[in-house]
C-alpha cells in the first residue's frame, strides 16, 4: 500500500479518538471548575416589618403609663385602629396595669375627617370600678393611644353599643374628646378629674 495512502488512513483513525479525549478534557476541566466555586448563597424572604405603637395604661393606680408594643404591619388606618385597640384590651406586658375593664371589647371604628368615632360593648361601661379616677384613665387610656399613634386623629368619639349620647357614671361621652397627656404626670384629682401636679407637657400634645 503506498505511504501517502496509508497516512490518511491513519490521520482517519486518529481524529476521532482526539475529539474524544477533547471532550472528556472538557468535562474533567469544568468538573474541576465548578468543584472550586462557591455556591450562591440561596434567597432569604426577609421577614415583613413591624410597626412600633405606644400603649397607654395604668401606672401607680392613679395614673396613665406608656409602654411600647410591636405590631404586625398593616394598610388601611381603620383597620390599623382596630388591632391597636384590640391590643390595648389585652393588658399590658410590663409592669403598668390594665386601664379597661377585663370584659371590655371594642365593637367597631369609623374614621371620618379628623375624629374616629369607636364603638365599645356594654361591659366597659358597667365593669369599670366605681368612681371618676377609674372612669378617666379608662377613657383617656383610649384617646391618647388613638392620637399618640395616629396624629391625623385629633379627636375621638366613643359610643356604647352604638349609642351616640353615651354616659358613664361620672363622664359625659356625648362629645369627642381630644388626648390629655397630662394625666401621665401624676394623681387624678377625683374631685376636678384633673392631674395633679400639672407639668409642662401640654394637653394634646404626646
Amino acid at each position: 500500500m503506498p505511504s501517502g495512502r496509508r497516512k490518511r488512513i491513519n490521520i482517519s483513525l486518529l481524529i476521532p479518538f482526539l475529539v474524544i479525549a477533547l471532550v472528556f478534557g472538557l468535562l474533567i476541566r469544568q468538573k474541576y471548575q465548578a468543584s472550586r466555586e462557591v455556591p450562591p448563597q440561596p434567597h432569604l424572604q426577609q421577614p415583613s416589618g413591624v410597626r412600633t405603637a405606644v400603649l397607654f395604661f395604668v401606672a401607680d393606680g392613679s395614673r396613665l403609663g406608656r409602654e411600647a408594643r410591636e405590631l404586625e404591619p398593616c394598610g388601611e388606618t381603620t383597620a390599623c385602629v382596630k388591632s391597636l385597640l384590640d391590643e390595648l384590651s389585652s393588658g399590658p406586658v410590663g409592669d403598668l396595669d390594665a386601664a379597661l375593664p377585663e370584659g371590655a371589647a371594642f365593637n367597631a371604628v369609623r374614621i371620618e375627617g379628623d375624629t374616629a368615632t369607636i364603638d365599645l360593648n356594654r361591659n366597659f361601661a358597667d365593669d369599670l370600678p366605681s368612681g371618676s379616677s377609674a372612669e378617666m384613665l379608662a377613657v383617656y387610656s383610649i384617646v391618647d393611644t388613638v392620637c399618640a399613634n395616629f396624629p391625623q386623629i385629633a379627636k375621638v368619639k366613643l359610643t356604647i353599643e352604638g349609642a351616640g349620647e353615651a354616659r358613664l357614671r361620672h363622664l359625659d361621652l356625648a362629645e369627642p374628646l381630644t388626648p390629655d397627656y397630662t394625666l401621665e404626670s401624676g394623681p387624678i384629682a377625683p374631685d376636678t378629674g384633673k392631674a395633679v401636679p400639672p407639668t409642662s407637657q401640654k394637653k394634646g400634645n404626646p
